[in-house]
């Protein structure tokens, strides 16, 4: 099942690949067939930066289930850091 579902959207951070460390401009986020993972079809996300060049990508591939799980603990650890840094700010 291709859904040909692609969302890209600007990002800043920092991603580590084969060269170091590089800024990160760009996400891509797709479910497709995997290029590596043992799974038929799985969410995609490359974090990039187009202007350094091709080495500069970090590519992941997960299965829906473990995508899922990685979104939840995101929201988690996201709504808990605000809730610390909103009680520290009083």
């Amino acid at each position: 099942m291709c859904t040909y579902l692609t969302d890209t959207l600007a990002v800043r951070g920092s991603a580590k690949g084969a060269e170091g460390w590089f800024a990160v401009s760009d996400a891509s986020v797709y479910f497709d067939h995997p290029v590596h993972a043992a799974a038929e079809h799985t969410l995609n996300i490359d974090l990039r930066n187009p202007a350094a060049g091709p080495a500069a990508r970090v590519a992941v591939e997960l299965d829906p289930a473990a995508a899922r799980r990685l979104a939840e603990s995101i929201l988690k650890v996201l709504d808990s850091a605000a809730g610390t840094l909103a009680a520290a700010a009083r």
